[in-house]
């Protein structure tokens, strides 16, 4: 199980600084995207957003596909999505990013809450770092996961 551990490991080289591989949501612009990564194999717009999308030839390694958004006008990244190629599993992710938070406290640090969406999709949501995490139906491994500017208080 060397592989997620890995991957986990670009995806946290600084969790609290929140990027992924040196991509900032909230700062970073659609040029450093593409100055990192190549040019995408996607660009959708989408109200009044422009998503990139790396996947097949342009694949970034240790994903299956990431999707970037990107603010039209200011051209900076809004949200990065990230789905891992090799399987992470929740213990993983929980040792890399932090526990679940107490019941009934603010969380303080890097822990997180867990949510469902509408659709009953189990995810954990990273307040402080801007991260939420994904589960598959299995609710053990990640099916993806989303950075975007932590939420500060």
């Amino acid at each position: 199980m060397r592989a997620p551990i890995v991957f986990l490991a670009l995806l946290s080289a600084s969790a609290l600084a929140k990027p992924w591989n040196g991509i900032d949501p909230g700062t970073s612009k659609r040029e450093d995207v593409v100055k990192k990564f190549g040019e995408p194999t996607k660009s959708v717009p989408s109200e009044g957003k422009e998503v990139i999308a790396y996947l097949g030839k342009q694949l970034i390694k240790g994903t299956t596909q990431a999707q970037f958004r990107v603010d039209a006008t200011t051209k900076v990244v809004e949200r990065i999505d990230v789905f891992p190629g090799p399987v992470i599993d929740r213990e993983s992710v929980e040792n890399s990013y932090g526990p679940a938070c107490p019941a009934g406290a603010q969380p303080e640090g890097p822990c997180y809450v867990k949510k469902v969406t509408d659709d009953f999709q189990t995810y954990f949501q990273y307040p402080k770092l801007g991260l939420a995490v994904f589960l598959n139906t299995d609710g053990k491994t990640v099916q993806s996961f989303i950075y975007t500017a932590p939420k500060t208080k």
